[in-house]
């Protein structure tokens, strides 16, 4: 299919032919590269996180979807496409893509954890869709340049350990005149579905270490408008801009769901996590704190829900 789509012309770009090319087929390429050794916000994902998030699935795609949901209608995706999704998780909004680009477009969702790429696979398989590819990788070492006509990413370039060189890479993954949208937190204070837990466990242990293992620079580490804006200026894009989007969060289906939820990932269980015995200790407390304040919040049809707000960032990889 990358090869039969190089010589498809578009009424308001260049022809395939003119763009320029690294690969014929970038899927073989990434699949064929030697692997670097994975770092160790890689190997914390796989071995300790990835569990959490998988436990807490039915909350996090869930969750997740009123974001998504709000941004999709906009994306400048078109029929045809070429698509890459950078930290695509369980590959929802992987499969949402391709649906977007119909049968004679492409997508490649490309994460490092090993569970989630399993259970995308297993998702995929019950779709019945063809355009879908899903490869392990690092977005930071290794995508292919000048493959894609847009690129996005659900809340996954927050966690990049040198974030100009993730971003870099994204658009270096752009023909030139791709588009490509992030989808990142705001600042914590609007954020309470995970600000106000670690708060109250913050209450009753002490925040982590400077050498604490962690997933990488945390959910909030895009959350400043202008320093992404000087990252992304940085990293090659043009046409950078903001949209604010508020919107509620799921957090778990009753109160004990979404108690158990904080405690295991996020900001919150971070700090659980790295207080070790003592948190155990201090679990009945923390438990009934956070169940105080779970329970005030509001409902849905889909469980609890807390306001939560995210930057959707687009840009333009002008070409190098």
């Amino acid at each position: 299919m990358w090869a039969a789509a190089q010589g498809r012309l578009r009424a308001d770009t260049v022809t395939r032919e003119e763009t320029p090319m690294t690969t014929l087929d970038p899927i073989t390429d990434m699949r064929a590269a030697s692997p670097p050794e994975d770092t160790e916000f890689v190997r914390f994902w796989n071995e300790v996180l990835a569990p959490k998030f998988t436990r807490y699935r039915h909350i996090l795609v869930g969750g997740l979807t009123y974001h998504s949901e709000a941004v999709f209608p906009k994306l400048p995706v078109r029929a045809g496409d070429r698509v890459l999704d950078v930290s695509c998780g369980w590959g929802d909004t992987t499969i949402k893509l391709a649906r977007l680009v119909g049968k004679e477009g492409e997508v490649v969702g490309v994460d490092c954890c090993d569970a989630f790429l399993a259970g995308a696979e297993a998702d995929l398989a019950e779709t019945g869709l063809t355009n879908v590819t899903f490869l392990r990788g690092d977005a930071e070492t290794a995508l292919p340049e000048g493959a894609f006509d847009f690129v996005f990413s659900r809340f996954g370039t927050m966690f990049f350990a040198n974030p100009v060189a993730g971003l870099r890479k994204m658009r270096r993954a752009l023909r030139p005149g791709g588009r490509m949208v992030q989808i990142v937190w705001r600042d914590p204070a609007d954020n309470p579905w995970l600000s106000m837990a670690k708060e109250i466990v913050l209450r009753h242990l002490p925040a982590p270490g400077a050498d604490a293992r962690s997933c990488g620079p945390g959910p909030f580490s895009m959350s400043d408008d202008a320093a992404v804006r000087r990252m992304m200026d940085a990293a090659g894009f043009a046409d950078i801009a903001f949209e604010r989007v508020d919107a509620l969060v799921r957090v778990g289906d009753d109160v004990a769901d979404a108690i158990g939820f904080q405690l295991a990932i996020g900001p919150a269980g971070e700090v659980f996590r790295e207080a070790g015995e003592l948190a155990e200790a201090k679990r009945p407390e923390i438990e009934a704190a956070l169940a105080e304040a779970i329970d005030s919040q509001a409902r849905d049809a889909d469980g609890i829900v807390i306001d939560s707000s995210s930057w959707v960032i687009g840009a333009r990889n002008p070409g190098d």
